[in-house]
């Protein structure tokens, strides 16, 4: 097509194969959704390419990809994270199969090139630093080639709105805008500072008003996720930013409120957290990692050290924000205690939406480095194979029995996703969190309105088996107590709904997990005698 003509681009968005704390159907199902969030990558590629290109978009998470569609196109271009590595090596091999030019870039292909090395064209790293010189070989004819961006460089004050239009809203929990790339923190184990680089890098105030309004134009209502991998790691940016986007949410009376990714040093900044509340922020992820110290420190995770953990989030709810964080078990140094530390830290702090899993060597990273040094990572251990996230960990020899670790995951799952402890902490976050002076209607259109009637909590409390009586006197307390929270509470009594019974398809695995390890260990006990 060096002919000047308009090129047909079909998006694929891979399917990520199996399950994860993260994917709440059953929420999706209750609001009449398809998915949790939107492919904001691949729709910010699109809108690098030329305008006299025909794009279309399919998310292989929420419709068909048909044979059809692939024949129509000239090109398919995809890409995703490590969970979406089987999937999207299915959508090389069927364009591919049809006679079309495989295009694949995004994060996994970016840390393991060689995996995809069957495809026709790899863009590698940030696509606004290189997808030019792609756009340019292809209309010069070129049907092959490797294009990769100088790390860490991208000037993302220039990177266009995205395509938001073409996403098809009601197949979506919540939609996605992104302000910064990078974090200055070093924890060993992420790949965010491998890919993006230490020094954050943020978008203009006009840039992210402008996505705001564009969504605003387009219709869409409700939730937006602020997809940093770290929102604050340029708080001095992002303090000029939140009083522009909350003058913005008063003129337009409201009509999206925020969650976002960020470090626990949030808690720190009593203005900044101010300021997000007055932005309209309800939820925060923060990555805790583990309860000791002594390990956060192994694993440079050192803002996490010297503070109370469950008093820095108690400050957080304090400003109208609920915190989900993670855990990881398996980290090199962790002591035998880990499970019971961990519980009692996630009960402290009253954090009802836990994501708890076992550590990975991703691709590229410091933790990668050293344990390929140290002759402790197991052979493809960046292939991963479609199945459930969380059992799929520790892909390198670990420190401690991985039988020890095994049993203390579970036992800290088991305890956590108790209904009834569940329920406690829900009531314990409902006497924290102060959503006072917020907006408490919902505008128009928002998916959310769902949770809001008495009726549609009660029958979710219903599908909760055998906890029905904690989880309604959690419901009934906060409607009298702290109304303002309460559609926050069952939100969360809803999500439960998915991570009651994940969390027990997860303790299945690993129990089956550990009985292969003990029929193991009987073998060669057999053989002795």
């Amino acid at each position: 097509m060096g002919d000047g003509s308009a090129c047909r681009v079909l998006m694929v968005y891979p399917a990520f194969f199996g399950d994860t704390f993260w994917n709440y159907k059953e929420v999706c199902q209750l609001l009449g959704a398809k998915y949790t969030a939107a492919p904001l990558g691949l729709i910010t590629v699109a809108a690098l390419l030329p305008k006299s290109w025909d794009v279309r978009l399919i998310n292989r998470n929420t419709e068909e990809l048909t044979e059809a569609d692939v024949v129509c196109a000239d090109m398919v271009m995809t890409g995703g994270m490590l969970l979406q590595q089987a999937d999207t090596l299915e959508i090389v091999r069927l364009a591919q199969s049809h006679g079309k030019c495989a295009v694949v870039g995004g994060p996994d292909v970016t840390s393991s090139r060689h995996l995809y090395s069957s495809s026709d064209f790899l863009v590698l790293g940030e696509a606004e630093g290189i997808i030019d010189k792609f756009i340019a070989a292809w209309e010069a004819g070129e049907r092959s080639g490797v294009f990769e961006a100088e790390k860490f460089t991208i000037d993302v004050t220039k990177t266009p709105i995205p395509r938001f239009d073409l996403l098809k809203f009601d197949q979506y929990l919540y939609i996605g805008v992104q302000y910064s790339r990078g974090c200055p923190f070093t924890c060993e184990f992420c790949d965010i500072i491998e890919l993006y680089g230490r020094v954050p890098r943020a978008k203009t105030t006009p840039q992210m008003l402008a996505e705001l309004e564009r969504l605003y134009e387009l219709g869409y209502r409700g939730h937006v996720d602020f997809v940093d991998d770290n929102l604050i790691g340029n708080k001095k940016a992002l303090k000029t930013l939140l009083p522009e986007v909350a003058h913005w949410l008063k003129s337009h009376d409201y009509p999206f409120e925020f969650s976002t990714e960020a470090s626990i040093n949030l808690s720190d900044d009593g203005e900044l957290m101010q300021l997000m509340r007055e932005a309209n922020f309800f939820a925060v992820f923060v990555g805790i990692e583990s309860p000791d110290p002594a390990t956060l420190r192994l694993t440079k995770k050192k803002q996490n050290t010297r503070r109370n953990i469950a008093e820095s989030i108690h400050k957080i709810y304090a400003y109208g924000m609920f915190v989900n964080a993670g855990f990881i078990l398996g980290f090199d140094g962790e002591k035998e205690s880990v499970a019971d530390a961990m519980v009692e830290l996630i009960e402290d702090a009253a954090i009802p939406l836990c994501i708890v899993g076992l550590l990975y060597a991703l691709p590229g990273t410091q933790l990668t480095r050293r344990l390929e040094a140290e002759g402790r990572l197991h052979a493809q251990h960046d292939v991963f194979s479609p199945g459930d996230q969380c059992t799929h960990g520790l892909n390198f020899e670990p420190s401690r029995p991985l039988r020890e670790i095994l049993v203390d995951y579970k036992s800290v799952l088991e305890r956590v996703f108790d209904p009834h402890v569940y329920a406690k902490r829900l009531d314990r976050l409902a006497s924290m969190l102060d959503r006072s002076g917020r907006p408490l209607a919902l505008p128009e259109g928002d998916l959310r309105h769902k949770f809001t009637s008495i009726e549609r909590a009660h029958r979710i409390v219903t599908q909760i088996p055998g906890a029905r009586e904690p989880f309604w006197k959690t419901l009934t307390t906060c409607a009298k107590s702290n109304p303002g929270a309460l559609r926050y509470i069952v939100m969360l009594m809803a999500i439960y709904l998915h991570l009651g019974p994940y969390s027990r398809f997860i303790i299945g695995a690993v129990e089956r997990r550990i009985a292969a390890l003990d029929a193991e260990a009987l073998v060669p006990a057999v053989a002795a005698e």
